[in-house]
């Protein structure tokens, strides 16, 4: 099996978009006589089982075909292993090829990444739970949000997540939070908390945008406690970076982040995927990832 790639497909993809643009990629995957096989699971558990079973044969590469979501859970499969990882984007925010250099909006010249890129090695950071992620983990305003939204079944599409945003901003305040960032500590009420491997999250949101996915560190972001109107003044200029210089927010770097909080319902995100409430711990893995870039 060293020779063949596998490509893991979003389990929810049954029809669509998705599957449209996944004939052409496997077609140029395939170009030469390469062997290619797909991972469509039932569910997501059953698309990690499969995707570990794959790993452990010891594929050419695990390739996500999807969006960061997707990533999140191929990381899960090939983190700590020598199989290479590789990405066609083909989600909503792409925020982790982004931040690698893979075509976010052109599938088939990601493919071409796959069989033709370089390797890369990169970090990964690992939750004290096992659960590992490559790009942002986050709480506070954003992951209520994400936690409204999911509990919504109308409207479809991002209508809903804008829906919850107002929602959750009239009820919201601010979280008095507990983080230890290499064994020191700092105590501070706050809109929320991101750690991050790599730059942005959520559709091109430059949260940390110094963030390198291969120095050993984590970049951490806090900010700090504002009236409602001032971070929505403030909110959009993250799609920029420059939310950075607002005095509210702190950057700082460590290699392992501890996170605690009083209330019972915070809530972190990482790579746009549950990873659970706090207290939580992350820690960098250096070189936990191969990955293939242009």
């Amino acid at each position: 099996m060293a020779d063949e790639i596998t490509v893991l497909v979003n389990p929810a993809a049954r029809g669509g978009r998705t599957l449209r643009l996944l004939d052409p990629v496997l077609q140029r995957l395939r170009a030469g006589g390469r062997p290619v096989s797909v991972i469509v699971g039932t569910s997501a558990a059953d698309a990690l089982e499969r995707a570990r079973e794959a790993v452990a044969a010891a594929p050419a590469a695990l390739v996500a075909f999807g969006g960061d979501g997707l990533v999140h859970l191929a990381v899960q499969a090939v983190a700590g292993t020598a199989v290479p990882l590789g990405i066609v984007p083909a989600g909503t925010g792409n925020d982790i090829a982004g931040a690698l250099g893979i075509p976010r909006k052109d599938p088939l010249a990601a493919a071409d990444v796959v069989t033709a890129g370089g390797l890369r090695t990169i970090d990964a950071a690992r939750l004290g739970t096992g659960e590992w992620f490559a790009g942002v983990l986050a709480c506070g305003f954003d992951s209520r949000v994400n936690e409204r939204a999911n509990a919504m079944t109308w409207p479809p599409g991002m209508a809903k997540y804008l829906v919850a945003l107002a929602r959750e901003l009239r009820s919201f305040t601010p979280i008095p939070f507990r983080i230890t960032l290499d064994g020191q500590v700092v105590e501070r009420e706050a809109m929320l908390v991101a750690v991050a491997n790599t730059r942005s999250y959520g559709a091109g949101m430059r949260v940390c945008p110094d963030a390198r996915p291969d120095d050993g560190l984590l970049d951490v972001l806090v900010l700090g406690a504002m009236p409602k109107g001032e971070f929505l003044r403030t909110f959009p200029r993250v799609y920029r970076g420059g939310h950075t210089a607002h005095p509210a927010v702190t950057l700082r770097r460590a290699r392992r982040v501890e996170i605690e909080a009083p209330h019972g319902d915070v809530v972190a995100y990482a790579d746009g995927e549950r990873a659970g409430p706090v207290p939580l711990t992350c820690t960098i893995e250096p070189g936990a990832l191969r990955v293939l870039v242009p």
